[in-house]
């Protein structure tokens, strides 16, 4: 199992922002996110809060809203991404998918009882699958095919921005209006309202097909075939085998806390230290992956995540472990979540470039769900350390054999890259 070091998309000269530069495409995108990641992460911070203490709703209750926060979005990814593909209309999908986010946001002022709640936590996550895949097939089509990791660095770093701002915000206005969850939910509104309206004014509406018409090039329409790219189905076998050993932030934090207090008294910054390093560390590993290698990068983040593991499993107590696995887990994000929109959408035709960047983020979303739960039960029966001590050497044997596989492939393909 391998996939190709050779990632670099087929240059598209529509439209490209210059080598070295970002386009501010990919900036006015960022934009969009941080708006919109600053609605969605204020809720996300106080929803556990406001379920249960404002509208008295049980732990089992506040459990399948999470669920549904945490999952929903993967399953209509893929979808988001082959109606963006049909159509040739990936801004308006994208478009779509933030509108009905922010419709949302603007029900969540007036929604009581479960179901109400439940029902526009489904609304938003469904929003944000639509969205995804679009977005990131704007972003690759606007960057130089060198640059492309380096774009969605930026991306996310701006992105990531406003997830750590989100929760801040939430809890600044509980703290000066006590009880204060309507302001939250109107900031919520307000912020996904003013993002949606920069995406219809300022983002281009980008049309892969009809600007490869444009250069002369006869433009391919979307085929289910080209999801069937011997390279992106490789992609995806590797990909979502490592995303079944990726337990997710929150069983780390529990787990640091179960270790000693600095993790417990801090446990609620835990998240903003985690997303800091990420926001540091997007455009230079982006940049590094640009020049390296994306799939090498890919698996330096997964190194990174084995690394963290090893923190939390460190019997040593203090800050020197905590804050190191806080630093690694935010370097598997910086390292892998950009970069593998980047090396998706470069293994197929652009006329499927959106689907295949769905296609891979769904994979991952499904398998990091199925490895909360299997970590969940693993927890239970056998502890915290043994629990994730299992995971570590799966973890730790599954990086070489990727390692070597990619050797392999780059041995195998000198002689072609050597030919004129």
């Amino acid at each position: 199992m391998y996939i190709s070091l050779r990632d670099r998309p087929k240059a598209e000269p529509v439209g490209r922002a210059r080598r070295g530069r970002v386009s501010s495409t990919v900036v006015t995108l960022g934009v969009v996110s941080l708006l919109t990641d600053i609605s969605s992460e204020s809720v996300a911070a106080v929803l556990p809060l406001y379920l249960t203490s404002a509208m008295g709703l049980s732990l089992l209750a506040y459990g399948v809203v999470d669920g549904i926060f945490q999952g929903a979005s993967a399953v209509v990814r893929i979808g988001g991404g082959w109606v963006s593909d049909r159509t040739d209309r990936p801004k308006w999908v994208a478009f779509c998918g933030y509108l009905l986010s922010a419709f949302s946001r603007g029900w969540l002022v007036a929604a009581q009882g479960f179901a109400a709640v439940a029902a526009l936590v489904t609304i938003d996550r469904i929003g944000k699958g639509i969205r995804t895949a679009p977005r990131d097939a704007i972003i690759a089509a606007s960057a130089d095919p060198d640059d492309q990791a380096r774009a969605f660095g930026v991306h996310r770093a701006l992105d990531t921005v406003g997830a750590a701002l989100g929760p801040l915000l939430a809890f600044v206005i509980l703290a000066v209006v006590p009880g204060g969850y309507t302001v939250v939910f109107v900031l919520s509104l307000g912020s996904a309202v003013v993002g949606v309206t920069i995406l219809g004014l300022l983002v281009p509406d980008r049309r892969p097909r009809r600007e490869r018409a444009a250069t002369g090039t006869r433009p391919a329409p979307f085929r289910w075939r080209h999801l069937a790219e011997p390279r992106l189905r490789r992609l995806l076998v590797v990909v979502g085998a490592l995303s079944l050993l990726t337990i997710g932030d929150g069983f780390l934090y529990l787990s640091l806390q179960d270790r000693d207090d600095f993790a417990a008294h801090w446990f609620p910054l835990l998240y903003v230290g985690t997303n800091a390093v990420y926001i540091a560390l997007a455009v230079p590993l982006g940049r590094l992956a640009d020049r390296w290698g994306r799939t090498r990068v890919l698996v330096l983040g997964h190194l990174g995540l084995l690394g963290a593991y090893a923190c939390a499993l460190v019997p040593a107590q203090g800050a020197g472990p905590t804050l190191a696995c806080l630093a690694l887990l935010g370097a598997f994000y910086a390292a892998t979540d950009g970069v593998l929109a980047a090396v998706a959408g470069s293994l197929v035709d652009p006329a499927a470039r959106a689907s295949a960047i769905g296609a891979a983020q769904t994979v991952v979303a499904v398998c990091r769900m199925v490895a909360a739960t299997a970590f969940g039960a693993l927890w239970f029966a056998l502890g915290r350390t043994e629990s994730l001590l299992v995971v570590a050497i799966l973890m730790a044997l599954a990086v070489p054999c990727y390692l070597i596989a990619l050797s392999r492939r780059a041995r195998r393909s000198r002689p072609a890259e050597a030919a004129p």
